[in-house]
């Protein structure tokens, strides 16, 4: 049966990349590669570096493929999210039906595939709609939240207090609810918009990647600062994939 390897590799550093998933990448006969297109190519040449670096096996194939643009008119969020998993599925199954009957491919998945990414949903679409036989497999990577706390030297949790991990749309509609809140996919910008200007922020680009940049404070301090350097980051590079994490209160503290 063919057999398809979901692998995490990190937010851009190459040496994020597990043992794991360096045996599995060195396992495929295919390692499939997505190209966003104009200015994200250096997403795809980070996958690139690190298939330079660590696939050894002679023979494997790196088959790189467009990802299709999400369209968003005249359809709600997950209207727009549906559709666009749908396009997706049917380009993973052409991938997937190339490979030989026992055949091994490989997707490559920023950070975590757990995690604010969906692989997994569109394997698994692809798998339910039948028409190619196929199974997989699931390796962990480094994801950006452990990326954040390991570059601002934090824990992500305070004692014995829970988090939410959360999107920018979300943080903007509910505000925190939590002591430790993370946001992620936040193209909105939506920290400057909460009215708790007495909680941290701890804020992270490119994390893991040469370009990265941190920074950390009271949110009523340093909000704007952020925004500008946020905007002046996304016009040098052409794209920006951030994080920032959102605290209030203390260790200890009932």
């Amino acid at each position: 049966m063919k057999h398809i390897h979901i692998i995490g590799i990190g937010t851009g550093n190459p040496e994020h990349v597990t043992i794991q998933a360096i045996n599995a990448m060195n396992s495929a006969e295919v390692i499939f590669l997505p190209v966003k297109g104009t200015g994200k190519e250096e997403l795809a040449e980070i996958r690139r570096e690190i298939c330079e670096r660590y696939v050894t096996r002679p023979g494997i194939r790196i088959s790189e493929f467009a990802v299709p643009q999400r369209r968003t008119a005249d359809r709600s969020y997950t209207q727009s999210v549906d559709a666009w998993h749908g396009e997706i599925a049917l380009i993973y199954k052409e991938l997937i039906d190339g490979l030989a009957d026992d055949g091994r491919g490989a997707f490559l998945v920023w950070g975590d595939p757990s995690l604010y990414d969906s692989t997994i949903r569109i394997i698994e679409r692809v798998r339910q709609d039948g028409g190619v036989d196929f199974d997989y497999s699931v390796v962990p990577g480094i994801t950006s939240i452990q990326a954040l706390a390991a570059s601002h030297k934090i824990p992500v949790n305070l004692v014995g207090k829970p988090i939410e991990i959360t999107t920018g749309r979300r943080l903007a509609r509910d505000g925190l609810q939590a002591p430790t809140t993370v946001v992620m996919l936040d193209g909105e910008q939506a920290f400057a918009k909460i009215d708790d200007p007495d909680a941290e922020i701890f804020w992270g680009a490119y994390l893991g990647t040469e370009d990265e940049i941190v920074r950390s404070g009271r949110l009523g301090d340093i909000a704007a600062d952020i925004l500008t350097l946020r905007s002046e980051a996304r016009q040098r590079h052409g794209w920006i994939m951030d994080i920032y994490l959102l605290r209030k209160g203390r260790d200890f503290e009932e």
